[in-house]
C-alpha cells in the first residue's frame, strides 16, 4: 500500500468543500477499480483528476452522478457527501443527483433534436412546463456557455448543424440549464481542435464563478493551465491531492513526480 499525500499539510481552512469523498471504493463486479479514495472538492474551484490511462479517473468522476447505477454488477462503498448527504446511498434518487450534478462527456453528444430542445431537455425531464420560463432558462444557459450570439437566430435548427466546438458548448449549456451545483467534465476537449479547445478552457475558467467543476483530463498541460486543485491517481488509488501549482512545482509523492516528469504514463 502506498502512502498517500493529500492536503493535510496545507492550510485550506478558509475554503468551503462542496463535496467530500470519504473512503470511496468502487467495484465492476469482482474488479476493485477504486481503492479508499479521500479528497475534497472545493466550491467554485476547478479540480483536475490526472493520471495514466486506466487509473480510475473516469470511474471516479462517474460516481459523482451515479452513472454506474445504469449497469448491473457495479457496487459503491464509502461516501460522496454533499450538503451532509451521502449521494451514494440507495435511498437517494439518482435522477435527483443528476439534476444537481451535470456532466459533459469526452465527445460532443447532442441529442437528435433542435438546438433549443437540446438545452430544454433537462427542464422538461424535471417537469417544467411554462414556456416563458423555459425560454428564459434556455437563453441564460446558452449565454453562460458563450453560444447564444452564434445560435439565437436558429434555435429550431438541428444541433447536428453546429461545429464540434459549438456542439460541446451546447452540451455545456444543456448541463447548466438545471442550475447544477457541480459539473463533471470527462476530457471535454480531446475531440476538438486547438481553437475550440482554447474556447472551452476559457469557458470553464469563467464557469467556476457560478458552479463547482471536477474535470478529468489526459493533458497535464491543460490541468496546469486552468485548474485550482489537482488529484493524481494511479491504479485506482488517489496518490496525491494539493493545489495545482504545488503538484506541478513540488509534488510530495515520488509517483506523482515520476508521472509529471514522464517516467511513468
Amino acid at each position: 500500500m502506498v502512502e498517500h499525500t493529500t492536503n493535510q499539510e496545507s492550510d485550506f481552512t478558509d475554503l468551503q468543500a462542496k463535496a467530500k469523498v470519504n473512503n470511496l471504493n468502487f467495484y465492476y463486479g469482482s474488479f476493485h477499480a477504486l481503492k479508499q479514495n479521500n479528497f475534497p472538492v472545493y466550491a467554485n474551484k476547478v479540480t483536475a483528476l490526472i493520471g495514466p490511462s486506466g487509473c480510475g479517473k473516469t470511474t471516479l468522476l462517474r460516481c459523482f452522478n451515479r452513472m454506474h447505477d445504469l449497469y448491473s454488477g457495479n457496487r459503491y462503498e464509502g461516501e460522496i457527501v454533499i450538503d451532509s448527504v451521502n449521494i451514494l446511498e440507495r435511498k437517494v434518487d439518482p435522477i435527483e443527483v443528476r439534476m444537481r450534478i451535470g456532466m459533459v462527456f469526452q465527445k460532443p453528444n447532442p441529442f437528435p433534436k433542435s438546438i433549443y430542445e437540446n438545452v430544454a431537455y433537462g427542464l422538461r425531464v424535471r417537469g417544467d412546463k411554462k414556456r416563458s420560463l423555459i425560454d428564459a432558462k434556455v437563453e441564460d444557459a446558452l449565454k453562460a456557455a458563450a453560444l447564444w450570439d452564434e445560435v439565437k437566430g436558429r434555435l429550431n435548427q438541428s444541433a447536428y448543424n453546429l461545429s464540434g466546438g459549438q456542439q460541446q458548448r451546447l452540451c455545456i449549456a444543456r448541463a447548466l440549464v438545471t442550475n447544477p451545483e457541480i459539473i463533471l467534465f470527462d476530457e471535454p476537449t480531446s475531440a476538438l481542435d486547438p481553437i475550440a479547445t482554447a474556447s472551452i478552457e476559457d469557458l470553464i475558467t469563467e464557469l467556476k464563478n457560478q458552479v463547482t467543476i471536477l474535470i478529468v483530463t489526459h493533458s497535464m498541460q491543460q490541468a496546469a493551465r486552468f485548474s485550482d486543485y489537482t488529484a493524481f491517481m494511479y491504479l485506482g488509488e488517489l496518490i496525491e491531492f494539493d493545489e495545482t501549482k504545488q503538484i506541478f512545482a513540488q509534488p510530495t509523492h515520488k509517483q506523482t513526480e515520476a508521472y509529471i516528469s514522464g517516467i511513468i504514463g
